[in-house]
């Protein structure tokens, strides 16, 4: 059997398409060859594949699953960012109760200190 050049791409094309293409070379010899009126054709509709109308149901369809994505992605983006709010918000309030706690002892410092230093003064000016 003789290949030709042309043979050589039809590994990429779809079975569908292989099937409309020896269909319509059929139809083309039916026509050559076979008297006007003993053969029905198919008009080209009925015989058309329909390849293009699920990639036309699939666009939109892929366009609405990626939308659902795209929103999925965003609300969990926006929620780690409230945790991270709030995480951030509870440290804060973690330091300032313990520079709160701090400034207290550093009050009963000061305290302890005027009282030690009075005792001292007192105790000089009983020497003296």
């Amino acid at each position: 059997m003789n290949y030709s050049s042309r043979d050589a791409g039809s590994h990429d094309i779809p079975e569908e398409r292989k099937l409309y293409v020896v269909d319509s070379i059929n139809d083309l010899h039916r026509l050559n060859f076979c008297p006007s009126g003993s053969q029905h054709l198919l008009p080209p509709e009925e015989k058309t594949p329909d390849v293009g109308t699920n990639a036309g149901n699939r666009s939109p369809s892929l366009f609405f699953v990626g939308l659902i994505v795209v929103l999925i992605v965003s609300l969990v983006l926006v929620s780690f960012v409230l945790f991270l709010i709030i995480q951030t918000g509870n440290g804060m309030d973690d330091v300032s109760r313990r520079l709160t706690a701090e400034g207290k002892d550093i009050e009963d410092l000061k305290k302890l200190n005027s009282m030690i230093v009075k005792r001292l003064n007192q105790l000089d000016a009983d020497r003296n």
